[in-house]
């Protein structure tokens, strides 16, 4: 098995600790001599307070992240939030938020640390990450350390989702969303089912989500890309009538994460293509099978997951 595939099953007792965290976060925090939370057991700073206008930014990963957890705060009802990679955060909007999130397992990106660094003294800042001893913990007024979450794999998994089930759950219950507990469970199957051989077989994949399951299609199509230099595309559920679904027909999957729009079904199956939809999952847990068939597809391929090409873990620019 690759590290990358060991990292993925931990998944389900990442997001119960995760949830249990975020808990104990939200009652108290516990800040260190620098103001700086360490720990996610005390970084209660780092969680957005209902009624708060918040930006949540990242990179890559982290900025589908970022987008899904958006959507589920609007969602929850607890405040305006927007996000941004975070080289496109525009310029002179800080004002305009209460506090602005940071996403990063690494600490070390460079257009992360750039922003946090421009935006300091304008706006309350806090950051999650993986790694304590990096620049991230300085750059930010509040932060949360995962890591128990962190993982050796290039590519992104298991700490991206935990962070994204840290932020869920300290947002409490979500209308029409499961329990980060609950998707816990679901996420137990998607490690151990094993994966439709028409999945495995096709030659390209469309991913579609609505509202916060959108950030986890566009993570999906960038984990196929990633790992097993796959032909994938992501967009807005709604939109795959608009154009995308020219593409699909046999042998090519359209994917479609959380609640599958009426009439979209009958549309993929009059063009061929094989329709991939486990609404009863969590979007979450779903995300993790397509996670385990970016693996399978690399191994398939002859390709190392554990060392994917022209990838490095932080993109650290000179």
């Amino acid at each position: 098995m690759s590290r990358t595939a060991a990292e993925i099953a931990t998944q389900p007792q990442l997001w119960r600790r995760a949830a249990a965290e975020a808990a104990r976060s939200a009652g108290a925090g516990h800040s260190t001599g620098a103001g700086h939370s360490t720990g996610a057991s005390g970084s209660g700073g780092v969680l957005p307070r209902a009624g708060e206008r918040v930006a949540v930014t990242g990179c890559g990963t982290s900025w589908f992240m970022a987008l899904a957890y958006a959507a589920l705060r609007e969602a929850a009802g607890q405040g305006e939030t927007d996000a941004f990679a975070a080289s496109e955060f525009p310029a002179g909007r800080a004002g305009a938020y209460d506090r602005v999130v940071a996403l990063t397992r690494s600490g070390t990106t460079t257009e992360v640390l750039e922003l946090l660094a421009r935006l300091r003294g304008t706006v309350r800042t806090a950051a999650l990450t993986a790694d304590p001893g990096t620049p991230v913990v300085d750059a930010a007024d509040e932060v949360a350390v995962l890591d128990w979450a962190d993982e050796e794999s290039v590519v992104q998994t298991r700490f991206a989702t935990t962070a994204l089930a840290y932020l869920r759950a300290g947002l409490g219950a979500v209308p029409g969303v499961k329990p980060v507990e609950e998707a816990a469970l679901d996420a137990e199957l998607a490690v151990t089912e094993p994966l439709p051989e028409a999945l495995l077989a096709a030659e390209q994949w469309t991913f579609l989500g609505r509202r916060w399951t959108y950030g986890l299609a566009l993570e999906a199509a960038l984990k196929m890309r990633e790992a097993a230099g796959a032909w994938t595309e992501a967009y807005p559920a709604m939109e795959y009538r608009h154009g995308p679904i020219a593409i699909t027909g046999p042998h090519r999957v359209a994917w479609v994460f959380g609640a599958l729009p009426e009439g979209l079904a009958a549309d993929v199956a009059r063009v061929g293509g094989t329709l991939h939809a486990h609404a009863s999952a969590d979007p979450l847990a779903d995300l993790v099978r397509a996670q385990r068939l970016a693996v399978a597809l690399a191994e398939a391929r002859g390709l190392d997951p554990d060392r994917p090409r022209n990838l490095t873990r932080s993109v650290i620019l000179p």
